[in-house]
């Protein structure tokens, strides 16, 4: 979490004692909100702390889908999966795999 006391720093303060504020984001793990002129402009983070919160973004992107997958699959909203597949073949001219297995 964010410590608005600790964490929210000027863009010249981070200029000048950038090395301290590597050491801080490597050793807590939480970003620092730098200003200019009070407002907030940019959020530094350390990488591996960085890499979670895309890894924690990606899984709740998926979860999402899956969630509405299912709403539309409650709904109705979905057809056969043959159906799909043989429209799919169809059109990109891939042969059925059934009738490839017939001729011989």
């Amino acid at each position: 979490m964010l410590d608005i006391v600790k964490d929210i720093h000027s863009l010249t303060s981070f200029r000048r004692r950038s090395g301290d504020f590597m050491k801080q984001l490597h050793k807590s793990k939480r970003p620092v909100v730098l200003t200019v002129k009070g407002r907030a402009v940019a959020v530094v983070q350390d990488a591996e702390a960085y890499q979670r919160l895309l890894d924690i973004a990606a899984r709740a992107d998926a979860m999402e889908g899956i969630r509405q997958g299912l709403e539309e699959a409650r709904a109705g909203k979905g057809r056969p999966v043959r159906e799909f597949f043989a429209e799919f073949k169809a059109k990109r001219g891939i042969p059925d795999s059934d009738s490839a297995t017939r001729r011989t």
